[in-house]
């Protein structure tokens, strides 16, 4: 065998070698970035709660507020109970999120900060 016909093949070689690491390592970097999007949906969802939550707390305020200036007991009020509520439905689906939050962040590794050597 010539020197040509040996650095064709192992060049061919190589090639199909590097294709195969390209396929897999694209692979993994879809996997990865499934991950990363169904949690930055799920953080997204938990702000969007957070913020439903204090749309609610915001307007039971309010109605609090106007049932003592007519000296009413505020817990005998049905909108008032509606809204404590609603308040705890959003609050056990905050909860929720962030536990799966936390679950899955525990399988990715923590980033590393760069140090610098002293002189």
């Amino acid at each position: 065998m010539n020197l040509w016909d040996k650095i064709k093949r192992d060049l061919q070689k190589e090639l199909k070698a590097g294709i195969a690491f390209v396929k897999e390592g694209t692979a993994v970097i879809k996997k990865k970035a499934r991950k990363v999007t169904k949690e930055e949906a799920r953080r997204y969802k938990i702000i969007e709660l957070k913020t439903k939550v204090q749309e609610q707390m915001a307007g039971l305020g309010g109605r609090i507020y106007d049932l003592g200036l007519n000296d009413k007991n505020p817990m005998q009020d049905k909108k008032v109970i509606a809204s404590f509520n609603r308040i705890k439905k959003l609050e056990i689906q905050i909860t929720k999120l962030e536990k799966q939050s936390m679950a899955s962040a525990k399988g990715v590794p923590k980033k590393r900060s760069l140090k610098r050597k002293s002189k």
